[in-house]
C-alpha cells in the first residue's frame, strides 16, 4: 500500500476561513491526502487566502515565492490559492506565479477533487464562480471517517456573503451576495460536532445576524436558530459572528437574556462614531441608532461584554469626527475590540477618495488604541473575584496548566493537571494580566 500524499494547508483571516480549510482538508481527504504541519515535505500545498487586510495580494504573492525552491525539488508538489484572493485576481496569480496549479474560489471548493483530477493530467485548474449549488452538501467525504475534531469549540458556517456593500469593504465582491444555509442542514452538522466531543460551537457568517435560512414553517431568523440549537443535547454553549447593528432583531436581543446557552459575548462592529463618515461608508445607520442598540442588548442582558471594530483615517475624516469616535468608545466600554487605520482596497467605491494624512491616521489610531487597551483592561480586572464557567481547550506553557475559555471569552489558566480537554468547569478568577486571566477551581 502507497504512502498517503501529504496537504499542507496555510490559513489567513477570519474565522471562517479557519473553517473552510477544514472542509477543504475533508475535500481533498476523500482523494487520499492527510494533513502535514509543514510545506517541506508536502504533495499539495494550497494558501486559503484573505483580503481584508492592506496589501493582501501581494502578500500571497510574496508567500508563492518561497515555495520555488520547493518545487524546483520536486516538480510533482501541486500547489493551490483559494480564498478571497484567488476569487478577487483569478488568473493573474497563475499568470503572476506559473507554479501555481490550481485557483478556487471561496464559492466552489466543494469541486477540488475534480479540479485535483485536472491538475493530475498536467493541466491548469481556476474555478471562481458563484454556483447555485450549496457547496456544504456537494463536499465529498472519505468512506468511513470521521471529521478530526482537534478542539471542544468549533466553527460552523451558517451565511456567507454580504449585501451592504460598506464603501470599503471587498466581502460582497469576493463572497458575493447573502446566502443563508437552511436550518436543518446546520443543526444536522451541529450534531455531528457534537457526537465528536464539540462543546461550544460560533456560529459564522460575514453578516451573521442576518441569517434567514429555510426551515419548518419558513425561514428562520438567526434568534430561532439558536433556540434550536439551544435543545441540542451536549452542545453547551452557542456564539455568532460577525453581526451588523441594523440586523439586530428583537427576538435575537430578547434571546441574549433568555436563551441559558448563548454566551454574554458580543461582537458589534460600529467602525465609526461619526454619523459624517458612518454615511461615506455606506453603514446605514447613525451613531445614535447604535448606541439605542447598544442599550437594548444591555437591558436584556446586563453582564454581556461587548467588542467592536474600528477604522481610523477613513477619507474626509477630520478631527471632529474622530473625537466623535472616541467619545462613543468612551460611553459604550468595550470590554475587546479591533482597530485598524484604513487602507485603500481596490474596488471598492472608497479606493477613488483622497487619503487622510498618514501622520495624522497613525496618531490617531495609538490614541484610540489606548483607550481601547484601558477598557479590555478594567474590564478583565473586573472580573477579579468572580466565578466563571471555562470550557478547557489545551494545556497551558507551564507544567499542569491547562487554558480555557470563559463565558466572555476570555483566555483562562488554571493549574490543574487532571483536569481534561473538553471539560467545563467553574472558576474563580483571581489575577488578570495583559491579555488573560488566572483563576482556580470552584470544588
Amino acid at each position: 500500500m502507497s504512502d498517503p500524499k501529504k496537504l499542507f494547508i496555510r490559513t489567513y483571516g477570519c474565522q471562517m476561513n479557519v473553517y473552510d480549510s477544514e472542509r477543504m482538508a475533508e475535500a481533498l481527504g476523500a482523494g487520499g491526502y492527510v494533513e502535514t504541519d509543514t510545506p517541506d515535505d508536502a504533495d499539495m500545498i494550497l494558501l486559503n487566502t484573505c483580503h481584508i487586510r492592506e496589501k493582501a495580494a501581494e502578500k500571497v504573492y510574496s508567500e508563492l515565492g518561497r515555495f520555488k525552491g520547493l518545487k524546483a525539488d520536486n516538480p510533482d508538489l501541486k500547489i493551490g490559492v483559494a480564498g478571497c484572493v484567488a476569487q478577487a485576481e483569478g488568473e493573474e496569480i497563475m499568470r503572476r506565479q506559473p507554479l501555481v496549479d490550481l485557483v478556487v474560489g471561496p464559492q466552489t471548493y466543494h469541486r477540488l477533487p475534480q479540479m485535483m483530477e485536472q491538475v493530475a493530467k498536467g493541466e491548469k485548474a481556476l474555478d471562481t464562480d458563484f454556483p447555485e449549488e450549496d457547496k456544504f452538501e456537494h463536499l465529498p467525504k472519505r468512506p468511513g471517517a470521521q471529521k478530526a475534531t482537534r478542539n471542544p469549540s468549533a466553527f460552523l458556517t451558517v451565511q456567507e456573503g454580504c449585501d451592504k456593500f460598506c464603501a470599503f469593504c471587498v466581502v460582497p465582491y469576493t463572497r458575493g451576495a447573502e446566502v443563508s444555509r437552511p436550518a436543518d442542514r446546520i443543526l444536522r452538522e451541529a450534531r455531528d460536532l457534537v457526537e465528536r466531543g464539540v462543546r461550544e460551537i460560533t456560529l459564522l457568517g460575514q453578516n451573521v445576524n442576518a441569517y434567514h435560512g429555510a426551515g419548518e414553517g419558513g425561514d428562520w431568523s438567526l434568534a430561532r436558530l439558536i433556540w434550536a440549537l439551544n435543545d441540542v443535547d451536549g452542545l453547551e454553549r452557542i456564539r455568532f459572528t460577525t453581526s451588523h447593528p441594523n440586523d439586530m432583531t428583537d427576538d435575537l436581543i430578547e434571546a441574549h437574556g433568555t436563551c441559558e446557552k448563548l454566551m454574554p459575548y458580543l461582537h458589534l462592529p460600529v467602525q465609526s462614531g461619526s454619523d459624517k463618515i458612518l454615511k461615506r461608508m455606506n453603514r446605514s445607520h447613525t451613531a445614535d441608532d447604535y448606541l439605542r442598540v447598544i442599550e437594548r442588548i444591555r437591558a436584556a442582558r446586563p453582564d454581556i461584554l461587548l467588542s467592536g471594530d474600528f477604522i481610523v483615517g477613513f477619507p474626509e475624516e477630520d478631527d471632529q469626527d474622530f473625537e466623535d469616535t472616541m467619545a462613543l468608545i468612551r460611553e459604550v466600554n468595550y470590554g475587546q475590540a479591533y482597530s485598524f487605520k484604513y487602507s485603500t482596497r481596490p474596488g471598492t467605491p472608497a479606493a477613488e477618495r483622497a487619503l487622510v494624512d498618514d501622520a495624522v491616521a497613525t496618531e490617531r489610531l495609538h490614541r484610540l488604541q489606548a483607550l481601547l487597551t484601558e477598557q479590555q483592561h478594567a474590564a478583565q480586572q473586573g472580573m477579579v473575584g468572580k466565578e466563571v464557567g471555562v470550557l478547557f481547550e489545551k494545556q497551558g506553557r507551564l507544567e499542569g496548566q491547562m487554558v480555557g475559555k470563559s463565558d466572555h471569552l476570555h483566555a483562562v489558566h488554571v493549574t490543574a493537571p487532571h483536569i481534561k480537554t473538553g471539560e467545563l468547569r467553574q472558576v474563580r478568577i483571581i489575577e488578570s494580566s495583559t491579555n488573560s486571566l488566572a483563576g482556580v477551581l470552584v470544588d
